[in-house]
């Protein structure tokens, strides 16, 4: 709009794919949010004009289930022989993730040995190379999911050209073919240079788009004893509604942390201390959980408040825990369902 003010740019009906997306999303237990759904669709538009993509954003954004959404709603369409927006029918996604910063550049790429002149293929190398010599027309994506750094990323540059060469170190050169992509998944592009990033299509993935309550809404169905009623998952939701956002807002204002969290993290973590401290229902650790709801209830509600103070007050120094306290006991959820202790804080 900055550029062409007053222009209206149509928007490209996606007609099956947008169906099995949502379609994916919800098989797998997510949540139908709409800045969720967009990245899916971004990525699969990057994805027809750019030989490489890079998912670049922090932690908990949801990088990962994007791509993997989009390659099993792929995969859906292929199988019912629907085409594409393009006039081609889709195809199935296969996937070959790996981690280039936990193994060195001779495992990556392949290694020459100086004394025998033996020639060893890498990771990348291996993959790629087994990719080419497949015949089908199934769509292949090599995930390369770990930190950017200026050493592995440059020996890309020839593979993300009009090219799409693989260069390797014995001088040997392996062809790339249009079924095959190469996806990023990072969570920043400081280390990598500006002849990298031009041949790149960049998907930006914001956390603050999605949240924390998906989660939430996705971790209660999935993770809590099934024998817990409607009206108890109800009230655990009603005590994430009331607090997390405030405690969020707390905690960052107190600009406390030690190490540096995201939103989604923290949910996270209480999510699971919560989960933790009920047990294992099938091994007959958990809480009777048969109890009427008035006895079961006042002590979930202590359970949650013991898990938040430390999910979301755990990453905080301990010079700033006596005003996550006067948070906790100030705010009118958690000073009823917490009954904190008269002395100390409420992290004793």
């Amino acid at each position: 709009q900055d550029l062409f003010p007053g222009v209206t740019v149509p928007e490209e009906d996606l007609g099956q794919l947008l169906v099995a997306v949502k379609e994916v999303i919800t098989s797998k237990g997510l949540q139908l949010v709409s800045g969720f759904i967009d990245k899916v669709v971004q990525l699969y538009k990057t994805f027809e004009v750019r030989f490489g993509v890079v998912l670049v954003g922090p932690t908990g954004g949801g990088k990962t289930r994007i791509y993997e959404v989009l390659q099993d709603a792929m995969t859906l369409l292929a199988s019912k022989g629907v085409v594409s927006p393009k006039g081609e029918p889709f195809q199935p996604v296969h996937t070959n993730v790996l981690n280039p910063k936990c193994i060195t550049m001779g495992e990556l790429y392949g290694d020459l040995d100086p004394v025998t002149q033996e020639w060893t293929d890498g990771l990348a190398s291996t993959l790629m190379r087994r990719n080419v010599a497949m015949e089908d027309e199934d769509k292949k994506w090599t995930v390369f999911d770990g930190p950017v750094d200026a050493l592995w990323i440059e020996n890309m540059n020839t593979v993300l050209d009009d090219n799409k060469m693989l260069c390797l170190a014995n001088g040997e050169r392996i062809k790339l073919k249009d079924t095959m992509r190469m996806l990023f998944e990072v969570g920043d592009l400081e280390q990598a240079s500006p002849a990298t990033v031009s041949r790149l299509g960049v998907v930006y993935v914001n956390p603050d788009n999605l949240g924390w309550e998906p989660y939430v809404r996705s971790w209660l169905p999935r993770d809590l004893p099934e024998s817990l009623s409607e009206g108890v998952r109800a009230h655990i939701l009603g005590l994430f509604l009331s607090t997390v956002a405030d405690g969020l807002e707390a905690q960052r204002a107190l600009e406390k942390e030690r190490i540096v969290t995201v939103d989604v993290q923290l949910t996270t973590s209480l999510c699971s201390l919560f989960t933790s401290l009920l047990g294992r229902e099938k091994k007959g650790t958990s809480l009777d959980l048969s109890l009427p709801d008035e006895k079961l209830l006042p002590v979930l509600d202590r359970l949650f408040a013991f898990s938040f103070v430390w999910a979301i007050g755990g990453s905080i120094d301990g010079e700033a825990y006596a005003e996550f306290d006067s948070f906790c006991r100030g705010h009118s959820t958690l000073s009823t369902v917490g009954r904190w202790p008269g002395g100390g804080t409420v992290f004793d």
